[in-house]
């Protein structure tokens, strides 16, 4: 009798798994994601899915599984209900998108942004992805589908990036600027970010090559116009040169005219920023931030040795806040 009892105990224990929950399943599922392991993930996930076949995030994260273990036709596979139902959010068309582009079905992964787009308008990770997808075919209406995705999701930083690299590389003057210093405010510690400083030292420098920068304003955009005008009347101080010191004076003097002239017409979180900054006497750091790295690494090292103090209460500011532009200031 005592060892049918002690038999019954190690069952009961040992035998028997605990049952586990769906988000408990899910959960764990995340766990093995993090550490690389997605084969586990999956076995997880197909589990979790099973007791949920609705649940949108754990058929989400099963194919994002897929996709990292390069089976890409399952990772489509699994989110098709998704979009038969007409459940899926972004970031399904997005996987699915990148699925059928590691797959070499360009044509497919196209019908699948533009589905999504269709149905949610305002991502702006969409907008990116799609614009990707057009600008390695050689389309350049690859900037329409990024400045789309600026005005739809002005907090998407991914369309400013491809934009302002656009810009740079055309006879545009005064985009590349502005997409460029908005993409860095919003993802500082990004692996693009010395890549952007350089577009804008070297953008500024075509900027001012020229003595009347009016004349750039080939479309005739009221908030160029402003911009380049209030510009303009800081050409001389660039006489001397392009470099971090010269900017700094040029952009502060840019933002003293600015404001009374221009700030009501044309409300800009990036000017703000900039006033902010002069009053919080940080704009000199700033810009040595942008602008120095670029134009002499070991001289912007003696900067912030000499100026530790600055460097670290901007490097507090850029931590301590999110930034993004405002929902209607969208000016092209």
């Amino acid at each position: 009798m005592k060892k049918i009892f002690l038999l019954t105990v190690v069952v009961l224990f040992y035998g028997i798994a605990p049952a586990q929950d769906a988000a408990e399943l899910h959960k764990n599922a995340r766990a093995y994601m993090q550490q690389g392991d997605y084969a586990n993930a999956i076995l997880v996930l197909n589990r979790a899915s099973a007791m949920q076949p609705g649940n949108m995030e754990i058929v989400k994260d099963l194919a994002l599984n897929y996709y990292f273990s390069k089976d890409y036709t399952k990772a489509v596979e699994v989110l098709k209900p998704l979009f038969e139902k007409e459940t899926a959010d972004d970031q399904c068309y997005q996987i699915a998108g990148d699925a059928y582009l590691a797959l070499d079905q360009a044509k497919e992964a196209e019908k699948i942004y533009r589905k999504g787009i269709k149905k949610l308008s305002n991502s702006g990770a969409l907008y990116n992805e799609l614009g990707k997808l057009l600008w390695s075919q050689g389309d350049y209406s690859a900037i329409k589908q990024w400045e789309k995705g600026i005005e739809a999701e002005p907090g998407f930083a991914g369309n400013y990036y491809n934009a302002a690299k656009y810009y740079y590389f055309s006879t545009d003057k005064v985009w590349g600027l502005i997409y460029g210093e908005v993409f860095l405010n919003m993802d500082p510690q990004s692996v693009y970010a010395p890549e952007m400083k350089n577009i804008l030292l070297e953008g500024y420098k075509k900027l001012f090559a020229d003595a009347n920068l009016e004349k750039h304003n080939t479309e005739k955009n009221n908030f160029v116009g402003a911009f380049l005008n209030t510009m303009n009347k800081q050409s001389a101080a660039a006489s001397g040169g392009i470099t971090a010191e010269s900017l700094t004076m040029i952009r502060t003097r840019f933002i003293l005219d600015w404001y009374p002239a221009n700030a009501g017409k044309f409300p800009y979180k990036l000017f703000d920023l900039h006033k902010q900054l002069l009053q919080d006497g940080l704009f000199d750091a700033y810009n040595q931030w942008i602008f120095a790295a670029p134009q002499n690494l070991p001289a912007y090292q003696t900067w912030i040795n000499a100026h530790t103090k600055e460097y670290n209460e901007l490097s507090r500011f850029q931590k301590n806040r999110v930034f993004k532009i405002s929902a209607g200031q969208y000016y092209h």
